[in-house]
């Protein structure tokens, strides 16, 4: 199998000797969907941010992080061509990090920026094929209908849906998905989680994704890593999750963990299928901002 992946003996320690990630090893395979599951302050984000480039691990050690065989960052110093190697790598924050004065379909479209003409992403003039290739992105998610808005109009769901339809549209074979649903009400979580889950089957693309909620690991993600003050206690199959594991793997703070509910299953299962999985909206009623090519 192909390694998307690669981690070698990575640390961090931020001022103050706050050790964030201590000696981790992991190799994620092409295709995988994995969770990243621990209490807050775990190590799950920065562990992320390392992997995306956007943070570098200790100096004068001898940690790695490859993406795909290219090198992210080694002995603490992030790789000259980062900005090449990110235009491979889709990170879906949190909070979104759309601009929400701008139309949701050039957000949409930033994730083009890394192979347009810089004048062009200065216009924001796009060709009618890259519009047609947000809108289609956005008709995936089951937003099209919004992608004239202003990206502040939305609801946090569908802004979260439009930040995985960018990743999309920049053809993003990783995807790092930080904590997406933590914000999220119950049915745009599933939203969220069901199209994370659709991306990586039907566009083979590799998702690692950052959790609160174990069930929830369980129901999307075949392997979960549990990190615990920065170190990997666990690495295998998320059935293998039951309570008893996760007491034994963190003690006290399996309580904390375990009292986080899985608010999606509280859904009924019953429900009609969500329009993103069914809606076929014609592209050709939704090319905004088209330039000549």
């Amino acid at each position: 199998m192909v390694t998307a992946i690669n981690i070698n003996a990575l640390n961090k320690t931020f001022p103050g000797g706050r050790k964030a990630l201590q000696e981790v090893h992991l190799n994620i395979q092409a295709g995988e969907m994995v969770a990243l599951i621990g209490a807050s302050g775990s190590g799950k984000s920065t562990l992320l941010r390392h992997i995306a480039g956007l943070m570098a691990g200790d100096a004068r050690q001898r940690g790695l992080i490859e993406i795909h065989g290219e090198t992210v960052q080694q002995n603490g110093k992030i790789a000259t061509d980062i900005r090449q190697i990110r235009a491979g790598v889709g990170f879906v924050f949190q909070q979104f990090n759309l601009v929400n004065r701008l139309p949701v379909i050039v957000n949409v479209l930033a994730g083009t920026l890394h192979r347009v003409p810089l004048w062009r992403s200065l216009l924001r003039c796009f060709t009618p094929a890259e519009v047609a290739h947000g809108v289609e992105a956005l008709r995936r998610v089951g937003i099209a209908e919004c992608c004239t808005q202003r990206a502040s109009t939305l609801s946090g769901g569908q802004q979260q849906r439009a930040a995985i339809a960018r990743a999309m549209v920049q053809g993003a074979k990783v995807i790092l998905a930080d904590e997406p649903i933590a914000s999220l009400d119950p049915e745009s979580s599933r939203k969220v989680m069901d199209i994370l889950a659709r991306v990586n089957r039907e566009d083979k693309c590799t998702v690692v994704v950052s959790l609160h909620q174990v069930n929830v690991a369980l129901k999307y993600c075949p392997r979960t890593v549990a990190l615990h003050h920065g170190r990997v206690v666990y690495d295998g199959p998320s059935i293998n999750l039951t309570p008893a594991l996760l007491r034994e793997l963190y003690g006290a703070d399996a309580d904390n963990i375990l009292a986080l509910g899985d608010h999606i299953s509280s859904l009924q299962d019953s429900k009609p299928a969500a329009p993103h999985l069914v809606w076929p909206t014609p592209l050709a009623s939704l090319t905004p901002l088209a330039c000549a090519a």
